[in-house]
């Protein structure tokens, strides 16, 4: 909104030439997101204990120090992030530009299915929300349209095809099997962030470090003459997908505040959901579906332990973990909720940097 209003004006006013520069509106995002975040937090949590009396459902069959600790913490705390995300994009972001509106709208898509699995949980009193199947649908069907939507905005060789880390000549071309593999790797994302949200900050942080890292590569990627140096293909348009990663390290901030143990308000599947859909569809986006792998790793590790866990119960009848997602398993093994929580924030950084580094080695 700011860039349309004052970005034309520069050429009156060299002061409006600050509205053109990506980096300042992300700057301003961040502000933005992480100002709503503070000013609306207490009222919103106050409002939410209010409407939720025993706060979030703990599962039973999970670690048994979570029934008596974070018994009566509200959830929900995701519609926090999504309104600071929400408010700052649109105020910062160039709303011409259709990368901003896809990913924003699967943000927004993923925050509702992951309110009505909150919403039934709360009103039912139970872990169960929404049934899997049904949700995996309808995240399938958001996803689906916003890569269609996102190969039509890429050029020539980039639509439909995947990218290699390192080989910068190498695109593998997927024809429209891209929408399906576009769509797994936004779903998978979401997920995989959603199965990392089971201690106080233990997701919030790692989602902010790969939305700075996206952010970076949104900024390189949109830019022709940093795409070239770099030996990157360069993707038009997405660099004003840094206004949303700013928002999204603001909003996470915000929510840090409150989330930090003891956590004040579980951000939920509205949070978890709708950030990780966040990481997914930029990924697809910029074109570092793989990279995100990298970026995202913390993630990837939690989902697989689920995935590990479950198959050997069901073919062998043995667990391979203590308890999954992994989180769980050290919990068991007897270490502090603190020192999990902070040495996977280090393993996140580790994985960021080590994502970010393949944008320097062709």
């Amino acid at each position: 909104m700011l860039f349309l209003l004052f970005a034309d004006l520069a050429d009156q006013v060299s002061f409006f030439n600050v509205f053109r520069y990506i980096t300042f509106r992300t700057g301003g995002a961040t502000l933005t997101a992480l100002l709503v975040a503070f000013v609306l937090g207490p009222s919103f949590i106050r409002w939410l204990k209010k409407k939720q009396k025993e706060g979030q459902p703990i599962r039973e069959d999970g670690p048994q120090s979570h029934i008596v600790a974070k018994a009566g913490t509200p959830t929900m705390g995701g519609g926090l992030i999504l309104m600071s995300i929400i408010v700052a994009t649109l105020l910062w972001a160039d709303l011409t530009n259709g990368y901003v509106w896809i990913v924003l709208s699967v943000t927004v898509g993923f925050g509702l299915v992951g309110f009505a699995d909150d919403y039934r949980k709360v009103t039912r009193s139970s872990h169960a929300g929404v049934p899997g199947r049904v949700r995996l649908a309808i995240e399938f069907m958001i996803a689906f349209v916003a890569v269609y939507f996102l190969t039509q905005l890429s050029v020539g060789d980039l639509s439909g095809a995947v990218a290699v880390p390192v080989f910068k000549d190498v695109l593998i071309q997927l024809g429209l099997f891209y929408i399906v593999f576009g769509g797994l790797v936004i779903v998978g994302a979401s997920n995989a962030v959603n199965l990392t949200d089971g201690l106080d900050g233990l997701a919030i942080v790692p989602v902010m470090i790969a939305a700075a890292s996206f952010g970076l590569i949104a900024y390189l990627i949109g830019n022709a003459v940093f795409s070239e140096y770099l030996q990157i293909h360069f993707v038009s348009g997405t660099g004003e997908l840094a206004i949303i990663c700013g928002a999204i390290i603001g909003a996470g901030l915000g929510f840090l505040w409150f989330n930090a143990p003891p956590a004040m308000v579980f951000m939920g599947d509205t949070g978890s959901l709708s950030l990780g859909g966040a990481i997914g569809a930029m990924a697809v986006a910029t074109k570092h579906e793989l990279v995100l792998v990298i970026i995202g790793g913390l993630f990837v590790v939690e989902a697989l332990s689920v995935i590990v866990q479950v198959a050997s119960f069901k073919l062998t009848g043995k667990r391979v973990f203590k308890m999954a997602p992994i989180h769980h398993h050290f919990e068991q093994l007897g270490w502090a909720e603190p020192t999990i929580v902070i040495r996977f924030w280090i393993v996140a950084i580790i994985l960021a940097m080590i994502g970010l580094s393949t944008l320097k080695l062709r």
